[in-house]
């Protein structure tokens, strides 16, 4: 069946059987394409049916489908065109991970972070109707989603003001981790609830089939079903909030689902479907913890585990949860919080072990974020361990809740920097930048594993403020040890690794190791350059750089995060205040889109490794001696 998929409109002639078989193939293509390219692929096997339903229920894509995340969108990017070239996904060139417009027609929104689905479909429809057209606008949000604040502003503004739109819930008791919150509690209840599913069911099939004095009986029965839904059902929250609710509807059965959804388009205003899936459906090594959420290339698809073991060190991921672990047996007040990502943070060894003092508080950083100064003001140590690109969420509340109250919440940021295949919607470019920013803020940057717990054991110590640790998508260079071994870095110092004269390399994190191999190279030609580890962004090692101003003309300054406004630019204000004549380069991921492609590539497209390095110091000789 899938052979005979060129667009969406050649599902719509197909028969039910046809449908079904159409399912099995698209998630067996998926299966086999994820085992070598890797991806998100338990949320795609989830919603294959639903996919199926959705496209031959509307008129795509001149009816407009807006997926949430992206990460339910693999079946769609199958059914659209797409399966030739997914054999490339998550490669340079090659296709997107997420929904991306200028990939294809039937991508109506981009997005890569959780929860715009509701907010951008209700602008299509509010654009629409400015333009006096007609077409349908659907946004497909799982649950975990729902329970982000942005999903309940668009819910709010949206049942209001009764825009002509359909929100499809697609309900798998998931986001990455299993689902925690009340939403979840509440959408839970109904699909346990047999009592309710037996009664409506046998009220349903007497009411449509009543005949003779019986009939006015069954329009009034229909009603009153309508009434005892209200109360043993999550669609009073819904009709509340000014929508339509319908459901729950099997998200399995595909003819169940297109009937509902052709029904549903035929009246007006805001309306929720309901809809009741499994994440990973169809996987065939079984349950998993978080339903094969994503997978790395090269795994077995018949069991998910790796064809071939890595020998690679522990990532700086497993680094940073294995210490804060260890930290938290002798620190009573340390209490860590994540934004529901559990294993993808580290910290899943956390909630095992100290159960008490974790938290989990959903796809929400923003409250995460207030959350942990809330706690702070009551004597605890808040650890905020959430992605990079997903802290930009909580910006507002990292400046207004925790910095200007000055409250010692910390803020471990996974993914600092480029993260090759995740692409552009996850790079962790602009925490140096906005972390620079806030008053009251330590902003620093490990160059290895030992020095990353070193940070973190001198973050626990620092009263003083928020500190924020930035950590990359990376395994580091050393193998670390326990946390108890390893000591609290000075606060506010720098390293000199490596001393030479003229030019002096200020390395950030993960472009210290590389600064190093471009001065072992740069040696080899003659050329001595000095290489300091600034692992202290914000406040910077005042002592050390009046030394460093004293003996050399030219500073490079070398950090994986965006050159506009970031630590460069810091560097470049700081030392024309005190030395005018030392110059000060910025070499850092330049004013654009960086674009999935593996992370040492990534770092070459942007001059940051050890070669571009290299070649950037040697131009600064060159201009030097000319000038001279």
């Amino acid at each position: 069946m899938l052979d005979r998929v060129q667009s969406p409109a050649d599902i719509r002639g197909m028969t039910p059987e046809e449908k079904r078989q159409l399912a099995q193939d698209v998630r067996d293509f998926l299966i086999e394409t994820c085992s070598v390219t890797g991806g998100h692929i338990g949320a795609g096997l989830g919603v294959v049916e639903l996919t199926i339903a959705l496209h031959a229920a509307f008129d795509t894509p001149r009816d407009q489908l807006v997926w949430d995340v992206g990460h339910q969108g693999y079946p769609h990017k199958v059914l659209t065109g797409r399966r030739d070239r997914m054999h490339t996904l998550r490669q340079e060139g090659g296709i997107s991970g997420f929904l991306k417009r200028t990939e294809s027609e039937y991508d109506t929104f981009g997005a890569g972070h959780a929860a715009t689905s509701i907010s951008a479909a209700v602008g299509i429809a509010a654009g629409r109707d400015l333009k006096g057209e007609d077409f349908k606008v659907a946004a497909i949000i799982g649950d975990g989603s729902l329970g982000s604040g942005l999903a309940y502003e668009a819910l709010n503004n949206a049942g209001a003001n009764t825009r002509d739109f359909i929100v499809v819930l697609n309900d798998n008791e998931m986001s990455i981790a299993p689902n925690v919150g009340a939403m979840h509690k509440y959408l839970t209840r109904v699909q346990r609830n047999p009592i309710y599913n037996r009664l409506r069911s046998a009220i349903g099939d007497w009411a449509d089939h009543a005949t003779g004095v019986f009939k006015d009986a069954g329009a009034i029965v229909r009603r009153w079903e309508e009434s005892v839904k209200a109360f043993l059902t999550p669609g009073v929250l819904f009709e509340e909030l000014g929508f339509r609710y319908f459901g729950p509807i099997d998200g399995h059965d595909i003819e169940q689902m297109i009937a509902t959804f052709r029904a549903v388009a035929e009246f007006k205003g805001p309306r929720l479907v309901h809809v009741i899936t499994t994440k990973g459906k169809g996987f065939p090594a079984g349950d998993h913890g978080e339903k094969w959420h994503a997978l790395p290339p090269g795994h077995d698809p018949a069991t998910g585990k790796q064809l071939k073991v890595s020998t690679a060190n522990p990532n700086y991921t497993a680094v940073f949860g294995k210490a804060l672990a260890e930290i938290m047996e002798t620190q009573a007040n340390v209490v860590a919080i994540t934004a529901a990502m559990p294993s993808g943070t580290g910290t899943g060894i956390i909630a095992k072990q100290h159960p008490s003092r974790f938290f989990d508080v959903g796809i929400a950083e923003g409250h995460g974020v207030t959350f942990a100064a809330g706690m702070a003001t009551q004597g605890a140590k808040p650890v905020v361990v959430i992605y990079s690109t997903f802290l930009q969420r909580a910006y507002d509340n990292i400046i207004h809740d925790v910095a200007i109250q000055s409250l010692p919440v910390i803020f471990a940021m996974d993914r600092a920097g480029l993260v090759g295949e995740d692409g552009e919607t996850h790079a962790g470019v602009y925490d140096i930048a906005y972390m620079l920013a806030v008053p009251h803020m330590t902003v620093t940057a490990p160059k290895d594993g030992a020095e990353l717990v070193g940070l973190l054991k001198t973050a626990v110590a620092h009263e003083a403020g928020p500190f924020a640790v930035r950590y990359p998508r990376d395994v580091p260079p050393d193998l670390v040890g326990p946390a108890k071994d390893v000591p609290a870095v000075p606060y506010g110092t720098w390293e000199v690794l490596r001393r030479g004269e003229r030019v002096a390399i200020l390395a950030t994190g993960t472009m210290v190791g590389e600064s190093l191999k471009a001065a072992d190279a740069l040696a080899v030609e003659g050329l001595q350059v000095t290489v300091v580890n600034c692992r202290f962004l914000k406040p910077y090692d005042e002592t050390t750089l009046t030394a460093l101003l004293a003996t050399h003309q030219q500073l490079l300054v070398v950090e994986e995060g965006t050159v506009v406004n970031g630590f460069g630019a810091y560097m470049a204000s700081v030392v024309s205040s005190h030395d005018p004549v030392v110059r000060v380069h910025a070499l850092g991921v330049p004013d654009r889109i960086i674009y999935a492609a593996s992370r040492a590539r990534q770092l070459a497209q942007c001059g940051l490794d050890a070669a571009s390095i290299a070649a950037r110091v040697r131009a600064l000789h060159e201009s030097e001696a000319i000038a001279g």
